[in-house]
């Protein structure tokens, strides 16, 4: 809530709000949020303040009722954090808030006082955003922010820098309605509801004459204005309303050049709240846009939007030379400074308080009639995330899709390309979908023959790239991956993939990698022989395109075929040397990602070898984000399936730096990192002594630690690990030592199938040093691990066998299984055939 008190409060010379309409709506609005916290964020509102709200309250110690301590000197809430502080403290008149649960248990004491009650809170108060969340993460910009960790705190921030927008927004709407400049200047509205096919108002008749629609404004000094806007200008007509009668289009002023000037000439108090922006620059220390700046533009997208050769029968060449000169790209002096303009505007938005006004420019935009000016605006803008949220709101994303079914390419393509920067959220995604714009993108993957004449490639190529950027945007949805693949689009992919030009391959590639998420996708890659062109392309010089390939290849690699693939078209190689470029992490990734998959066949691992991939892949163990990290010690995993990887990477200094991962919290990487640890564990020959005891004694404590995860995934390969370890009698006693059989106990009751078909792994061979059977039944494993028997799955059931072998060799476990019914679970397994008691 800090914009509102820096930016839209007003303030006297003492810190004071002033009494004024527009800062009793702001302080009703944050009363009204304040008081609605609590049931809507319950966890949030639970949050401990990083300073406490303090301010001179009206309220008496006998305010207070229940959840409060009240004493002689004052007033403690019950509530406490973990300190043991209380949340709220009453020493009057002086009260001090912690929490918001306990601002709105405040405001509902407070009754009829509540608004008297905020308001000086928020006068005492006015670092509010940095005293709720700290200064740190309350200068935290939008960039920043998507990289912090999401806790309760970083939640809370978002919530109230969200509801900051809003109020302001609605502040915005109460001065645009109410507020000192505009005054109710006018009520603007459309004198038909019906729009033509091709975006007039007018009556068919009336449009042979030049005429576009009728408009009805009412200043608040004047009679209602019944105006004409044609392709000549502006102009007043004889009254026309709801009837049609033909006398009433006639023209009773002159033709003026927009809206604006006709309004400054028939309504002086217009004029005059047009000019004065004192009161908005007073309040918000920054320029405001005139209307006069707005409608200036709104004549170039409406009132000019027909040519005047359009109605007056000129030849057709007239026509396309028209059609010529007004699609030049960028080359027309009237479409830069009306971009101009609009990026001037486009600055405004970062201000919420002038987004009324600025955005009512963008929705005449989205209807006016000149679409291919129109739309190379919005691919421009479009990008702003302010201006794609409002193109969504304003339903400019059905205009865009129905675009698409209009024969004219430069219209298509500008079209798709604003679809790409429109549908980076979810609603934007599901709307194009929903209005069939997915499979009317892929048709226009078809536009790009080799045969065309050399005059048409250029579009035929810029209409494909922009269909393809839009596809790319849209597969982040699963729904329009498979909406993509039912269009018909994987045999149009693959085809543009083999383009020679590396701006149309990108947005291609990005669509692939995208969709390869799923397994009929990974398919039709393989089968299409898009493997070979992804392998390619890796050897192109525009990282960008390497990193995309990468990325597919990483996502594709999960199956056999496709490790294949890459091997047999040379494309190991073109991997490994992509991990010389570590300063971008992208990319970095990517190729790791690939590596690490592709090195699930050995074929592959022996071929890296050759091009040192394992050296290098170990120096990569420090320094790196997590991406990479999870990527980086996957291969790693795999590399040392073959024995004699194993020592190199304990000796090349990969086991202390595998130990030192073990310490972090990112579920993919510990999981990787456990598998690698105990694959390298078990090689005792070849490897450097100082290393294994370095690992006896850090890495299996940190192994035991992570038996304490909450993760399935992480538990399912530390057991994993650990029945792979005690397997060496050594290691084995060292975590008999540290206490591996009360916490492997502990996780038998866990139903997770997985889960427990490598614990039972792993208690089968802890049980191989002869205490831990005791130790097992001391601490009730046995029960749960017998009732493993009732499963049907067979790896399941033939762990548990083995394990109850071991534990069977203690004579106490034996009345325990027998208590727990093992004969009669045993006789009716599936596996009677070699389950045996022992």
């Amino acid at each position: 809530m800090g914009l509102i008190l820096t930016r839209a409060a007003q303030w006297t010379s003492s810190n004071k709000l002033e009494s004024t309409p527009l800062n009793e709506f702001l302080v009703t609005q944050i009363l009204n949020y304040a008081e609605k916290f609590v049931s809507r964020h319950p966890q949030e509102a639970e949050h401990v303040f990083d300073e406490p709200l303090q301010w001179n309250t009206s309220l008496v110690k006998y305010d207070f009722k229940d959840d409060y301590i009240i004493s002689a000197i004052g007033v403690k809430s019950l509530e406490k954090d973990s300190e043991g502080k209380p949340l709220l403290q009453f020493f009057p008149p002086s009260i001090s808030v912690r929490t918001f649960s306990q601002l709105s248990k405040l405001l509902h004491l407070a009754d009829d006082r509540k608004r008297h009650e905020v308001q000086v809170c928020l006068e005492e108060n006015r670092d509010l955003m940095v005293k709720i969340v700290g200064q740190s993460l309350a200068n935290t910009s939008e960039e920043d922010l998507s990289t912090l960790e999401i806790d309760v705190r970083v939640k809370l921030f978002i919530l109230l820098r969200n509801t900051d927008e809003k109020i302001l927004n609605k502040f915005v709407g109460e001065i645009v309605l109410n507020g000192p400049v505009c005054s109710r200047l006018v009520c603007f509205s459309f004198l038909s509801d019906y729009e033509f096919p091709n975006g007039c108002r007018a009556p068919p008749w009336r449009q042979l004459l030049g005429e576009i629609c009728y408009v009805v404004i009412e200043p608040c000094d004047a009679e209602a204005l019944y105006i004409t806007c044609s392709s000549s200008g502006v102009f007043l007509n004889a009254g026309l309303d709801k009837e049609e009668d033909e006398s009433l289009y006639e023209r009773q002023s002159d033709y003026y050049e927009d809206i604006a000037t006709l309004l400054k000439r028939v309504s002086p108090h217009f004029e005059e709240n047009v000019k004065k922006q004192v009161e908005l620059k007073r309040c918000f220390k920054a320029y405001i846009p005139t209307f006069t700046d707005v409608l200036f533009v709104f004549r170039k997208s409406i009132v000019a939007s027909f040519p005047e050769e359009h109605f007056s029968g000129s030849s057709s060449e007239s026509e396309e030379e028209e059609e010529q000169t007004e699609r030049r790209p960028d080359t027309s002096t009237e479409l830069q400074s009306e971009y101009w303009q609009v990026q001037k505007l486009v600055k405004y938005l970062k201000h919420s308080y002038c987004k009324v006004i600025v955005l009512s420019f963008f929705h005449t935009l989205l209807l006016s009639f000149d679409q291919i000016g129109s739309l190379k605006i919005l691919a421009k803008i479009s990008q702003n995330v302010i201006i794609r949220q409002t193109i969504v709101n304003m339903r400019g994303l059905q205009r865009m899709v129905n675009n698409l079914d209009i024969p004219v390419k430069e219209l298509q393509a500008l079209a798709s390309e604003t679809i790409a920067h429109v549908a980076k959220f979810r609603r934007a995604r599901r709307i194009v979908r929903v209005h069939g714009g997915i499979s009317k993108l892929v048709k226009l993957l078809e536009c790009f023959p080799y045969s065309a004449t050399p005059e048409d490639m250029e579009m035929n190529l810029e209409v494909a790239r922009c269909g393809a950027s839009a596809l790319w945007s849209l597969s982040k949805s699963s729904k329009n991956k498979e909406a993509i693949r039912k269009a018909g689009g994987i045999p149009l992919l693959g085809f543009l993939l083999r383009s020679p030009y590396e701006d149309m391959v990108i947005p291609v590639v990005g669509t692939l990698q995208e969709c390869a998420s799923q397994k009929n996708y990974r398919v039709a890659i393989e089968n299409e022989g898009m493997v070979k062109d992804l392998v390619k392309n890796l050897r192109s010089d525009n990282e960008e395109l390497q990193m995309l390939c990468a990325s597919a290849i990483f996502k594709c690699a999960e199956d056999k075929l496709t490790r294949d693939l890459v091997r047999s078209h040379q494309g190991l190689q073109p991997l490994v040397s992509l991990l010389s470029k570590a300063e971008n992490k992208q990319l970095l990734a990517a190729a790791t990602g690939a590596i690490w998959k592709c090195s699930i066949s050995m074929e592959n691992v022996a071929i890296f070898q050759e091009y040192k991939a394992l050296q290098i892949l170990i120096g990569l163990l420090t320094e790196q984000p997590e991406e990479v990290l999870v990527n980086v010690v996957g291969a790693l995993g795999q590399f040392a399936q073959i024995p004699a990887n194993k020592s190199i990477i304990c000796n090349g200094g990969g086991m202390r730096a595998l130990i030192n991962l073990l310490n972090g919290t990112n579920q993919a990487l510990l999981v990787n990192v456990a598998k690698a640890v105990g694959a390298c564990a078990t090689e005792r020959d070849n490897v450097d002594a100082g290393e294994m005891v370095l690992f006896l004694i850090g890495g299996l404590k940190l192994i035991i630690q992570l038996l304490k995860s909450p993760s399935n995934e992480v538990l399912t390969s530390i057991f994993a690990v650990i029945a792979k370890l005690a397997k060496d009698k050594e290691i084995l006693g060292v975590l008999s030592d540290r206490g591996v059989v009360p916490l492997l106990a502990g996780l038998t009751s866990t139903t997770d199938v997985r889960l427990r078909c490598h614990l039972a792994e792993a208690i089968g061979h802890c049980c191989t040093w002869s205490s831990n059977r005791a130790c097992f039944g001391e601490h009730k494993a046995v029960g749960p691990v017998v009732h493993y028997l009732e499963s049907n799955d067979s790896s399941l059931l033939l762990n548990t066998t083995m394990a109850l072998y071991q534990l069977s060799k203690d004579p106490n476990n034996i009345i325990t299984m027998h208590k727990e019914g093992v004969v009669q679970v045993s006789w009716a397994s599936s596996l009677t055939g070699y389950l045996r008691l022992h």
